[in-house]
This record gives C-alpha cells, structure tokens and sequence, in this order.
C-alpha cells in the first residue's frame, strides 16, 4: 500500500504545480484584457470626432476581446480541470486508508427483488458500490450498476483483458474521468438523445446560400460607404433589410437557441471524451471494438468520414456560434450584415440531420467508458488481487486466502476454500463467529469473477456460474405480506429460476419466520430439493439437524465457524473448517451482558 501511496502523493504534487502554473497564466491573461480595453478607450476618446475611425477602433477590439476571451476561458478550463485531478489523487488515498464513506453509495438502485444485490450489500453506505464508484457522469453510474447487477457469465476473459489494460492507463483514466466530471449541462444524455429524435425543422432551404451571399454583400455595402460611395442612410437600410429577413424566424431561432444552451456544456465535454478514446491505443478486445466503434462512421454517404470528436465537436462550436448572439453589440450586427442567427439556425440544423442518429452510440461508449474505469481504478489499487483462472472443470470454485474486500487487510482472516458443481455446503457455527461475512465473501467473489475483476485471494480457479441469494428478507406492511410469506416467495423464485439456469445459490438461515420444530422439518425439505435439482451452493444455519442430510447425500459437506470461551471471554478465529459446530455462543453472552443469570 505504501507504493500506492506514494504513487498518488506524488500526483497530487505534480497537479497542484500545474494548477499554481496555470492561475499565474490566468492573471497574465485578466491583465492582457484590462489592457487592451484600456487603449481602446483611449484610441476612442483621442479619435472621437472621426466616427469612421471610432468604429473602425470598435470592430478590432471586438474580434481581439473575442479571442482573448476563448483563450482566458481555455485557461480556466485548464485550472478547473487541475484542481479536478488533484481531488481524484486525493480521493484515492483516502480510499486506500480505508475511508470512502463520502463516496455515492448507490442507494438508488437499491433493488430487494434482484438475484443478489441486496443480500450482499452491493449498494448503499459501506457498500462494495461505494468503495468501487469512481464515476463521473450520472449515465456511467447507471451503467456501472447494472455491469454489477447484470449476472452474466459471458465473455469473462476478455473483460478481465479490458480490466487488467485500463490498470495500467492512469493518465487516460484520470484524465477521462477529469475531463467528464467538467461536464456542465443543464439536461440529461437521455433527454438529449430524445430531443435530437423529435426535433422539427425550420430554417428554409434558401438558407442553405444566403447567408453566405449576404455576407459578401454586406462586405461590399461596408467598403462602399468607407469608400464614399454609398450615404450611411443607405448603409443603414441595409442593415434593417438584414434584421427584417432574420426577423422573421426570430421565435423560432429563440426556442432553438435556448435548448442548445442547456446542452452546449455535455457536448463540449464530450467531444473531449471521444478525442481522449480516438487518441488511445487500447490492446484488449473489449476496449479497441468501443474505439473502433467511434472512430469514423460518421459521415453520410459519399463525404470524407470524420472521427466522432471532431463531428461533436462541430456541433459544439455551432452552438457556440450561435450563441454570440447574447452579446448585444455583436447581435445586432451580425445580424444586420450576416444574418447571422439563421446562417448558424442551419448550421445547427444540417449537423442534426446528418449526425444525430450516430450520437446514440457514441453516448453509450463514453459512459461505458466511464464504468469502466471505476474497474480499472480498483484494478490497479489492488495489485495483490487475482485474476481467477477461468476453467470448465468439476470446481466451480477454489480459491486460497480469501476474504472479503471490505475488510481492513490489518484485521482480516484469510480463508481457503473449494465448491465443486452439484456440492452444497452447510455451514454452521456460533453467533458471530463468521457465517454470514463469509457467504458474502463467496458471493461477492462470484460477482467480480462474472464481471472480470480480480478477487481478494492469493489463487483462485473459477467456472463460471450464475449468483443467487436469499439471505436478508423483510416483511412489507404496504403490500400486507408477512416476514414468513416474504421469505417463502424468495425461495419460490429461487426455485423457478434454477428450473431454466444455473445457479450458485447462497441461503442464510431460512425459513427464520417460523417456529422451530416447522422450520427444521421445512428447511430440511428444501435443502434436499436443492440437491436432488443438481443445485450447487452454501447455506448457513444454526439448526445442527440440517446437517443430517450429508449422511444420505453424498454431495453435501459440513463446515462451520468455531467460537471459544477463553478467561471469560468470547474468541473467535474466524477460520473456515470441515465439520459441524459444537460450541454455540447465545446463552453465554446473554449472561456475559447481564440479562440472564
């Protein structure tokens, strides 16, 4: 840990001295301005009584503030984006002294009806969410969740191929992750994506030439009144010609205008995004399909194919144009002399009918891109993890030193254990002497292996296999269903899915909901169906009579946590073995803390 450390102080180092670099350059910058309103001033008051010459003055420095403006704002972009770096390095080292707890948790997708993920405490506070997100964007938030929840088996190792490669790509995963945290738009990808869907178009096809025609024109008009040979009469009937034709689309340029500019922040930064993508060399199979999937397809038929940064980028700078018309000097003119809000009105327009039905995709490849760099970050931050060797054998599970991520590595029991396909283990032992943290161990270890992460072991073997779970159920007063009808229609879908897939099943103690004797005999039943089905899977119980069931099956093996009573106190030592527990710790406790004599 002390070379990941030191890893991200020294980035933090270097962050912070190109962010002192870059606010000197902002002050040069802010000084440049002042100056060069200042002569202007001053070249405006000393030729005041030549107006040709005032306006002349005016024109320039319009163009120069233009352009110092866009360099001051390339600046500022650059600081934002520094401080942005210095915070993530900063975040990581908080992560890795064990305090992630300000992190999203994921509450929202909290779901009690999933296959697993609330049992094992995927989402919500000290969840493996929390401790895992490193997303920037809202949409590659949801799509981490769902790569977490989505129980697939497929294609393991060319995730674990596209996981192990990002590892090893700090800087684009950091600048990714930087450059898509500046996103700052008022409107969702989604809401986007629908509106470029249903967008009704208005600019007519003269404005495809007369704008440009306009403009020329208008250039002529300007040198002939310079020249003398027009009246500023004449010159200002021509500019009121050209705020008449713009005039006419003028609700409509507005209602266009006020959409782009809730979403000119996403596109400006997403552009970025896929230029970052475009410029990288990805090896894997998974990484190099997402770049080539962005890398040219972007143009109509017939024209010069475009990489997807540039044609957002287009996008961009159109609504940029576009919105120049909020400056109200600039407004009146361009208009006036180059019908600018309509020239930019079909700009805007050209690009969503030839381009909009590409920008779906390149979406969904930014944000699986932003998922996936949270895997990459735990990748690298966990260079002692495993990579499980994917194999189709008898095992489906054999691992060495095991333990749940979520523990301190100062404090935790490594464990080694095997599962073979069609075993069912009974676990047994003491109040909290380690049942329930290891079926989540098991569980989650399960979940990383389909998504291709490493694991918290030294070795591990893995066949791959679907994860289902019914460990934590809870009553529903809303929908009038009781503790024990709740848990009864957990195991009925366990039961229905294992009809038409695979599953490893993990159960801690069932049936809770019912009386003793009920719920021996019950549970009992429903361990032996499992077998009979081929089932593979774990279930922890206090109830020693279930591991009666290994004298008549074969297949099912017992194994438990121990806990002793040593000098008058309670010891666990968390270590996994074969057999059934013999030291249960209730009525010890109950008088340790004095509520029993």
């Amino acid at each position: 840990m002390n070379e990941l450390l030191n890893f991200y102080n020294s980035r933090v180092a270097f962050f912070q001295n190109e962010l002192a670099k870059t606010k000197k350059r902002l002050f040069t910058s802010s000084m440049l301005r002042l100056g060069v309103f200042l002569l202007a001033a001053f070249l405006v008051y000393f030729f005041f009584e030549n107006w040709k010459a005032v306006i002349f003055i005016v024109l320039i420095t319009i163009l120069v503030f233009v352009f110092l403006v866009s360099r001051h704002s390339n600046l500022q972009y650059e600081r934002d984006k520094n401080q942005v770096l210095i915070d993530l390095n900063q975040t990581e080292i908080k992560v890795l002294n064990r305090d992630f707890f300000e992190l999203p948790d994921g509450e929202e997708f909290k779901n009690p009806l999933h296959a697993f993920s609330q049992d094992i405490d995927l989402f919500g506070e000290k969840s493996f969410f929390q401790y895992l997100n490193r997303t920037s964007l809202q949409e590659g938030k949801q799509c981490l969740a769902n790569i977490l929840t989505e129980n697939e088996i497929a294609s393991i190792e060319s995730k674990q191929a596209a996981i192990a490669e990002l590892a090893t790509k700090t800087d684009f995963r950091q600048n990714f992750s930087a450059v898509a945290s500046l996103v700052n738009s008022e409107t969702t990808a989604a809401s986007v994506l629908k509106w470029l869907s249903e967008y009704s178009f208005f600019t007519p096809k003269f404005a495809n030439w007369l704008p440009t025609a306009f403009s020329i024109a208008s250039a002529g008009v300007i040198a002939c009144f310079f020249l003398d040979f027009i009246s500023g009469m004449q010159l200002l009937l021509w500019f009121f010609i050209g705020l008449s034709i713009t005039g006419v689309y003028l609700k409509k340029i507005n209602s266009l205008s006020e959409k782009v500019d809730k979403v000119q922040g996403l596109f400006q930064q997403y552009h970025q995004l896929l230029a970052l993508l475009e410029t990288t060399n990805f090896s894997s199979e998974i990484l190099a399909e997402k770049r080539s999937e962005i890398h040219s397809e972007a143009c109509p038929s017939g024209r010069r194919e475009k990489k997807a940064s540039a044609v957002l980028r287009l996008f961009s700078k159109h609504i940029d144009a576009l919105d120049q018309r909020n400056n109200l000097l600039f407004g009146m003119l361009g208009n006036g002399f180059l019908l600018w809000d309509l020239w930019q009105s079909q700009r805007l327009e050209k690009w969503i009918g030839e381009y909009s039905n590409n920008v779906e995709k390149w979406f969904e490849t930014i944000e699986f891109m932003d998922a996936y760099n949270s895997l990459g970050n735990f990748a690298h931050n966990h260079p002692n993890y495993v990579f499980p060797k994917i194999t189709n054998g008898k095992t489906l599970i054999e691992a060495e030193k095991a333990v749940h991520p979520l523990i301190d590595p100062a404090k935790s029991v490594k464990n080694d254990f095997s599962i073979d396909e069609s075993e069912f283990l009974i676990i047994t032992g003491a109040n909290m002497a380690g049942k329930s943290t290891f079926l989540r161990t098991v569980s989650l270890q399960i979940v990383l292996s389909n998504i291709g992460l490493p694991v918290c072991a030294s070795a591990c073997e893995y066949s791959p296999i679907k994860l289902i779970t019914s460990m934590r159920t809870s009553d529903s007063l809303s929908d009038e269903a009781s503790y024990f009808y709740s848990e009864l229609t957990r195991l009925k879908f366990i039961v229905d899915q294992i009809k038409t897939d695979q599953y490893f099943i993990v159960l801690d103690e069932i049936l809770k909901g019912t009386n003793s004797t009920d719920k021996a005999v019950g549970s009992r039943k429903f361990i032996e169906k499992l077998v009979n089905s081929g089932s593979t899977g774990i279930i922890a119980t206090h109830d020693l009579s279930l591991c009666k069931v290994a004298e008549n099956f074969p297949q099912v093996k017992n194994h438990y946590f121990d806990a002793e009573i040593k000098n008058g106190e309670l010891y666990f030592d968390y270590r996994f073995k074969k057999g059934i527990c013999q030291n249960m710790n209730a009525s010890f406790l109950l008088k340790k803390m004095e509520i029993v004599d």
